[in-house]
């Protein structure tokens, strides 16, 4: 399996690719349960927890800003793929539209099918992190978490939550569903934190 879809790099390339992983062409498909299929215009981002509530609708989020991002995602399953192209909003543009409460340092990502993953405040607002709707050119696929999902490229991928539907600010770290299961409640790729003993 391994020499057929994965290849091991003969080094970091540049320091482009964490400690345990391998490169794929490919773009495996990995979640818990069926993929989700709705219509883009079915597609709701509700902001609660510690700011000011707010619906963002698929109409909404077209007409913020878009950008096209290039950057390389790393799976905790030990893949890597370089060089993926995303379209979406910029978190940071988002954050121009929320009130965010002075006391928020983290916030759990909400998914169709009650999916949900943690980040810190800091981690969830980097300038590279999207909203992202398209992936090389095309609507993300609902088996990459189309038509929404966000993109979190410094984290091992689950902490890019497909199928988004909400964005709740906390005061607190809290674990969501695949750290209550386990995995590490950062998911930093180059410190291998894949488990939560790592």
């Amino acid at each position: 399996m391994l020499g057929k879809f994965f290849k091991k790099p003969a080094d970091d390339m540049g320091g482009r690719v964490p400690p345990g992983q391998s490169l794929t062409a490919r773009f495996p498909v990995l979640t818990y349960g069926p993929a989700q299929h709705y219509d883009a215009a079915e597609v709701v981002v509700r902001i609660t927890g510690l700011a000011g509530e707010k619906t963002f609708t698929w109409a909404d989020l077209l007409a913020l800003p878009q950008t096209t991002l290039t950057y390389d995602i790393h799976c905790v399953t030990h893949w890597s793929k370089l060089d993926t192209e995303w379209t979406g909003v910029r978190v940071t543009d988002l954050m121009e539209h929320i009130q965010l409460d002075p006391a928020a340092t983290y916030v759990m990502q909400h998914s169709v099918g009650g999916y949900t993953t943690n980040l810190s405040l800091a981690d969830f607002t980097r300038s590279e992190n999207l909203l992202a709707h398209t992936f090389n050119g095309e609507p993300l696929t609902a088996e990459h978490g189309g038509p929404l999902r966000l993109v979190v490229p410094h984290l091992y991928f689950w902490k890019s939550a497909k199928w988004l539907t909400g964005l709740e600010f906390m005061a607190a770290d809290q674990p969501g569903f695949w750290e209550k299961n386990g995995y590490h409640m950062r998911g930093d790729p180059w410190a291998e934190q894949r488990y939560d003993d790592d």
